[in-house]
């Protein structure tokens, strides 16, 4: 199937504006990846001050750990940094160690979004869905059956198939190497903490938002960017969905931006902090009407379970 179609540049914005909208900066995105990690530690150091904020902490750190793969998805992009080494080497070290592997799925994703070639149609197919569905959905996200499945569970897939003969012409499965990866790193974390005397806090502070609340506002996103888009959407503008967030959504569902999918989708050379601009731009010429905009996330999920 051909493409998705795209939207031209030229029909939206001046030269000028989009000059200044995909100019790329050398510090801004390093900055976002310093201010993830900055909020991540000062939860922590909160939580270790204070015990009565932990389950606040709980749902700032999981935000900020969504943030981080945010920040990745730029680096997939390119957008993280002018420089093509510094953008990867950032985004591997310190946002994801998955972007590698990301990379040629997620823009295979935007070059047939919404067509069957996507490999993110999944995620968006079935719905619209039954309210007690989702909520199902919800509580083994926060109860962290969805974090064992993903993280834990090709592992004890691979654990039992160690009693049969491996084929090693079959390379190892993406889900098996970053459980690996996800085992070291944490065994590696939890031992720096807890040499410190600390390894409560790597446990409720590290571990379990992203047992929990990450599962949730991924799979939140996830519905509020493209559940209920039209199949083969000829409109470019129509290709994906912004959600309107406020300070407390940005704060614990939507860090950095990422309410704003229709804009990315149009514009894939847009970092993400260029997107506001660009969305108040669209709006000024009227052009944010003919797109897919919701109100809020509460308005997405009642959509989504409308079945």
């Amino acid at each position: 199937m051909a493409a998705a179609p795209r939207a031209r540049p030229e029909d939206f914005f001046s030269a000028d504006e989009w000059r200044s909208l995909t100019a790329r900066s050398r510090w801004r995105g390093l900055w976002l990846v310093v201010h993830a990690w900055g909020v991540i530690g000062l939860a922590m150091v909160a939580g270790v001050l204070w015990p009565l904020t932990i389950p606040l902490g709980v749902l700032v750190v999981g935000a900020r750990q969504l943030g981080l793969f945010i920040l990745m998805h730029d680096a997939a992009h390119g957008l993280l940094h002018p420089g093509r080494r510094v953008n990867d080497l950032v985004a591997r070290w310190f946002c994801s160690s998955s972007l590698d592997e990301y990379r040629p799925y997620h823009l295979q994703h935007h070059r047939y979004v919404q067509q069957a070639e996507d490999p993110d149609l999944p995620l968006s197919a079935p719905f619209p869905i039954s309210r007690a569905s989702l909520a199902r959905k919800v509580g083994r996200d926060l109860s962290g059956q969805t974090f064992f499945k993903q993280r834990l569970g090709p592992l004890l897939d691979e654990a039992r198939a160690r009693r049969a003969p491996r084929d090693p012409s079959k390379p190892q499965s993406q889900e098996l190497v970053r459980g690996r990866r996800f085992l070291i790193g944490n065994a590696i974390g939890f031992t720096v903490f807890a040499a410190a005397g600390f390894w409560w806090v790597w446990l409720l502070l590290w571990l379990l938002p992203m047992a929990t609340w990450l599962p949730l506002i991924s799979r939140v996103r996830n519905i509020a960017e493209h559940a209920l888009v039209g199949r083969d959407q000829p409109d470019p503008l129509r290709q994906a969905r912004t959600t309107r967030a406020g300070w407390l959504e940005r704060a614990l569902l939507a860090p950095y931006w990422v309410n704003f999918h229709g804009e990315h989708h149009l514009f894939t050379q847009l970092p993400c902090w260029q997107l506001p601009r660009a969305h108040a731009l669209l709006q000024r010429q009227g052009t944010t009407a003919r797109m897919e905009i919701q109100p809020g996330y509460r308005a997405v999920l009642r959509l989504a379970s409308a079945r």
